[in-house]
């Protein structure tokens, strides 16, 4: 028996001072080295508004539906879509005639919000979900696509709502040109009062 519990002792010692290292020590650096030199990154990339409360995340995709903003692409993330709290696809194969008919349905009522020939090609993010539900971005040529729409519903020059989305165009590790959703539609909004603002000027 005591060599039983003779060979147990540094078994158990050697479990108590990982835990504590692993467990403990381990985790509290990293939360303060986190802390210390990247504290946006470590606490979700969110973004404020001028009274510190927090309107979103450059890392999430939001449901933004009204005509004088950017829309993301879609989403099958919960019941509704862009639920940050059930990030999903789709089950559905490319052989699923729901699938096809899913997506003619978004091709239709994408070209006709944003006005667009149905003769034209439109950019397959604009019709299909990523695979988390959740991705912040569209691509560039669909950003592109939306911006008469948008410049009619806020009263701005095309050419100004364009200049905008190059600004803000971005490039992947892989892939195309794209655009972060949240981040333009905030300049929008700036730039947008900053026009407002000038029409009025110019009146006076």
């Amino acid at each position: 028996m005591k060599a039983f519990f003779a060979s147990l002792r540094p078994s158990l010692i050697s479990l108590l001072l990982l835990t504590v290292l692993c467990g403990i020590i381990y985790p509290f650096f990293i939360f303060c080295v986190a802390q210390l030199f990247f504290p946006n990154s470590a606490n979700g990339s969110l973004i404020y508004d001028q009274k510190g409360k927090p309107i979103g995340s450059v890392l999430l995709a939001q449901n933004f539906t009204k005509s004088i903003y950017f829309h993301p692409r879609p989403s099958m993330a919960g019941d509704k879509g862009y639920d940050a709290r059930n990030s999903s696809g789709s089950n559905l194969g490319p052989t699923s005639k729901k699938l096809i008919d899913l997506l003619g349905k978004r091709a239709a009522a994408y070209r006709a919000k944003n006005n667009i020939n149905p003769a034209t090609l439109i950019p397959i993010d604009a019709i299909t979900a990523s695979g988390s539900g959740l991705d912040p971005h569209i691509s560039y040529r669909s950003a592109l696509l939306q911006a008469r729409r948008v410049s009619l519903a806020r009263g701005m020059s095309e050419e100004a709502v364009r200049n905008l989305i190059k600004q803000y165009k971005e490039w992947g590790l892989f892939g195309e040109a794209r655009v972060n959703v949240l981040l333009l539609n905030l300049a929008l909004d700036k730039q947008s009062a900053s026009y407002a603002n000038l029409k009025r000027e110019a009146v006076r």
